[in-house]
């Protein structure tokens, strides 16, 4: 038996623990994803972020832009940091920001120095933050100390009925114990947004999820779709799996929230909570890859993920605990499941068994057991856009 209520980890310099312990190679923009990636191939044991932004965006979008690139390069799950911008200024401020959590971080410019120099001079940086990474060990921790995210993919009728129930139960279990968490995907809590709110811990809380929501709607769904959202939400592999409209997805993804759970607040894109531990909600997109990048933007640590058909996702920096409940996706797709709960269906399995067993491999993946999606090479890092850039 795993012992649930403590874990190995990496107790950062800001109190943060980690559960990786990545050297991180981040590109401010995207024309430094070469350089980026050349220091990645050069020094064994880091990891570049190549991303397809950081050029000419402004207001809102630059600033959520910001927080996403500082949020990723300030997680737990990062010993240390390099880098690397076209130019002096917006790679300045990417650094402050890292630094301000006290991990070592450096930041080099392509402006006046060229691909070259700056790659060897990141790469001996680099190669100085791998010797000293490598020697930190972990130390047992509270379960308390864990930040886990969610967020669903490729959702079916087991999903509602099965994996996301039994996030609920982790998260109706774990949150009396101290931990940090958060849910999300805005869009596909439609028609059933009155029930999300009901589920605030104070009104205040509720109102603000709720500000969130219409603004979507009013802003982004009512002014750019062309009919309906029936070619998005639900998604065609939703409809396979027996999902006919958005209301039924919403049911389902308010499931993850357990019975007991309450959120303590609604919170921006890539925002970290700031009310103390306990659960959030996250304005974010139902996109699996620009939902988890937002999560672990915000200093989140380990994400759940319950699939119906068979979602594959993965992150570069926060291990992607994958579940289901679908007896067909076990069977097809067994390599990117970390925690079968099918025996739901067959009533083989009781919720509170798929809860107890979701908790024994996060703690296990918080230990550094490898997830399916890091074993594969799943690493998908997408930023979130929210408007053209200039």
């Amino acid at each position: 038996m795993v012992n649930t209520e403590s874990f190995l980890g990496y107790r950062r310099e800001n109190g943060r623990v980690g559960v990786r312990n990545h050297v991180v190679i981040l590109p401010v923009d995207d024309i430094s994803n070469a350089a980026a990636e050349a220091v990645a191939s050069n020094i064994k044991g880091t990891l570049a972020l190549p991303h397809a932004y950081g050029r000419l965006q402004f207001g809102e979008d630059l600033d959520l832009f910001f927080r996403t690139i500082i949020g990723t390069g300030a997680n737990p799950n990062v010993a240390a940091c390099v880098v690397i911008g076209i130019e002096p200024g917006w790679t300045r401020r990417v650094v402050d920001g890292i630094a301000e959590t006290g991990k070592p971080v450096t930041g080099f410019s392509i402006e006046q120095n060229g691909d070259i120099a700056t790659i060897a001079a990141a790469s001996r940086q680099a190669k100085d933050y791998v010797h000293w990474a490598s020697e930190l060990q972990r130390e047992a921790c509270p379960v308390s100390d864990l930040w886990i995210s969610t967020k669903c993919g490729e959702s079916d009728t087991t999903s509602g009925c099965g994996a996301n129930p039994a996030v609920g139960n982790m998260y109706d279990k774990l949150i009396p114990k101290g931990i940090t968490g958060v849910f999300g995907e805005t869009s596909e809590l439609t028609g059933a947004e009155h029930l999300c709110k009901a589920r605030a811990a104070t009104p205040e809380a509720g109102e603000r999820f709720m500000r969130i929501f219409q603004a979507y709607q009013d802003e982004v769904i009512e002014a750019h779709k062309t009919s309906d959202l029936s070619d998005s939400q639900p998604t065609k592999g939703n409809i396979e799996g027996g999902l006919s409209t958005i209301e039924e997805k919403a049911l389902g993804n308010l499931e993850k929230l357990g019975r007991e759970t309450r959120y303590l607040d609604a919170v921006g894109p890539a925002v970290a909570p700031t009310k103390g531990s306990g659960m959030y909600f996250m304005d974010s997109s139902s996109a699996a890859a620009e939902c988890v990048t937002l999560m672990a933007a915000a200093g989140f640590t380990v994400h759940t993920f319950p699939t119906g058909q068979g979602n594959i996702i993965g992150h570069p920096v926060v291990p992607v605990v994958k579940l289901t409940a679908n007896p067909r996706t076990v069977r097809t797709m067994s390599e990117h499941i970390d925690v079968d709960v099918s025996g739901l269906l067959r009533r083989e399995l009781t919720m509170d068994q798929a809860g107890d067993a979701l908790i024994e491999m996060v703690v296990r993946t918080a230990n550094g057991r490898a997830t399916a999606a890091e074993a594969l090479g799943h690493r998908e890092f997408v930023m979130t856009k929210l408007y053209r850039s200039a």
